[in-house]
């Protein structure tokens, strides 16, 4: 069985998808694009900019299960551009500075939206 996960705090499914999805325990967060929650506008066009935003989003997703960055077992990185991971990686890095999750991180030829950076994540319960 699963729940579905729906919540303002993080931008509306652009597509046929769910934001989140509970089962056995576990939350898997569809990659977030770093939009607005509330306007869905895109974050400025700068990495650490898009890379916090995204963030935020991840936790407005956990927050709506009473859950918080600390949950999170696993991320998956999609960047446009890896020349700047070292940025992206900064910014990461102050969001989960204690106990990271485990951590993929993948150049893609193109995000949705334009953006710099999608990141999706799992969160264990």
């Amino acid at each position: 069985m699963k729940n579905i996960i729906s919540t303002k705090d993080a931008p509306a499914a652009i597509g046929p998808y769910s934001q989140a999805v509970e089962a056995g325990g576990f939350i898997f967060i569809s990659g977030q694009l770093p939009a607005d929650p509330a306007t869905g506008n895109m974050a400025q066009a700068e990495i650490k900019t898009q890379t916090a935003a995204v963030i935020r989003n991840l936790e407005g997703i956990l927050k709506a299960e009473g859950l918080t960055l600390e949950n999170v077992v696993k991320t998956t990185v999609f960047m446009a551009d890896l020349g700047q991971f070292a940025a992206m990686n900064e910014v990461y890095g102050s969001f989960f500075a204690q106990n990271p999750p485990a951590r993929a991180t993948v150049e893609v030829k193109a995000l949705p939206k334009a953006a710099l950076v999608e990141i999706e994540a799992i969160a264990k319960k």
